[in-house]
């Protein structure tokens, strides 16, 4: 059934569409996007300074790295910051789950065909839907004072090096970013520093746009210290 499914969407990609295909799907489309954004930014500009944690969906509850989210987010909030998962199972349950009721759990969810769907942790009325991920990608930069990233597979990464490019590119602030857990990430750091530093493709300033840590206390206090640094309070 996927296979038919990729099958169907890749001759559609390929094929030639006719000027009212094109305007009444592709070019409608465009309001579609605009009403995700409109729709996003009036529910997050309420919601005061806050951390994205980033993380598998298929982490479960028994989890070393879903319990130490649990953690992270509930010191988080401690400390001033609301958090915003990506609103569904996994570690981003976990980040909901630790800031339920001791500061703003924010769910930017996704509509998916498995995998993804709403945890019970996120606030009503900051459980929002999204259909394109670009979209919710701006979301999770744009109200964000900082990124926690647990570990994770595609996406988790694809969040991670949209926060690194934006940062490291200043399109947005140089805000702190926590990589937890320093076995899971060693492999794809000793490539970034003997491949993409080796070859000139980062800087070496680029390796110090993350700090990695291995426990809660770590991975909050190094936000905690660059707000400290910066005499920013932040509390709602």
């Amino acid at each position: 059934m996927i296979e038919e499914d990729d099958d169907k969407r890749l001759h559609e990609s390929l094929r030639q569409k006719n000027w009212d295909e094109t305007i009444t799907k592709d070019s409608w489309m465009v309001f579609r996007v605009m009403s995700e954004f409109v729709d996003g930014y009036e529910k997050m500009a309420r919601i005061g300074p806050c951390v994205s944690i980033f993380g598998s969906a298929r982490l479960k509850e028994d989890n070393f790295y879903y319990k130490m989210a649990v953690d992270i987010a509930k010191k988080i909030t401690e400390i001033g910051f609301g958090v915003i998962t990506g609103g569904g199972p996994g570690i981003m349950e976990a980040g909901n789950r630790g800031a339920n009721g001791s500061g703003k759990s924010i769910g930017l969810n996704i509509e998916l065909p498995f995998e993804q769907h709403f945890n019970p942790y996120v606030d009503k009325g900051y459980n929002i839907n999204f259909d394109y991920f670009f979209v919710r990608k701006v979301m999770f930069v744009k109200y964000s004072q900082g990124f926690v990233v647990m570990p994770g597979g595609f996406g988790t990464l694809d969040e991670l090096t949209e926060a690194l490019t934006l940062i490291q590119t200043n399109k947005i602030g140089k805000f702190p970013i926590v990589l937890v857990g320093s076995e899971f990430w060693s492999g794809l750091l000793d490539w970034f520093k003997s491949t993409l530093l080796k070859e000139g493709l980062i800087a070496e300033q680029d390796l110090s746009l993350f700090r990695v840590v291995d426990n809660a206390d770590d991975a909050v206090a190094h936000i905690k210290a660059f707000y400290d640094k910066y005499s920013v309070s932040v509390n709602f």
